[in-house]
């Protein structure tokens, strides 16, 4: 995912500086999507030049001015179409759902729908797999005890990632009735 559409969800959320987002980053969104204050100020300014976002200078008393982003109309324009894109990894579906008020939560709906089908398949290829090459996990010993802790990671991973579907799509659901 780029950063950009991190921070535009951010921006639609709340308007503010560099440095409000970048502590916004810190406390929220980042633990999701990691950026250091130097991407932010990169991305803001590459924002700036595709029209993305909106810059205002605001005068300080003793500090230099501060610019306050917020998104513009093509901003809003470009969030909406990018939420509407299927997700290519769960960073990119954890900001299209914390954006979906910005977009079409109908849309981030089916997303969910899409990505708990493929996580079903996954986990019962990874079920099929551990059947077929251990059969009985408490007798693993060395390299095979290793290859199944590391098949049983996936297969918890994939339950979860189930799970968290289920539940987005029956409150977005809820949410829409």
């Amino acid at each position: 995912m780029s950063l950009e559409y991190a921070i535009l969800v951010s921006l639609r959320e709340r308007a503010g500086s560099g440095y409000e987002l970048a502590r916004r980053f810190d406390k929220s969104i980042g633990y999701f999507w990691a950026a250091s204050h130097q991407q932010i100020y990169r991305s803001l300014k590459r924002m700036v030049e595709l029209g993305w976002v909106d810059c205002d200078q605001v005068a300080q008393l003793k500090r230099p001015d501060k610019k306050v982003y917020r998104v513009s109309e093509a901003g809003s324009e470009e969030l909406r179409r990018w939420i509407a894109e299927p997700a290519s990894t769960r960073n990119d579906l954890t900001v299209k759902l914390r954006g979906a008020s910005f977009g079409d939560p109908a849309q981030v709906r089916e997303e969910f729908a899409r990505q708990r089908d493929l996580h079903v398949q996954r986990l019962s290829l990874y079920r099929e797999i551990e059947r077929r090459d251990f059969p009985d996990p408490a007798k693993l010993t060395g390299q095979a005890l290793h290859q199944h802790l590391v098949l049983s990671g996936g297969i918890r991973t994939e339950q979860a990632l189930l799970e968290w579907c289920e539940d987005a799509i029956r409150a977005l659901d809820d949410d829409q009735g």
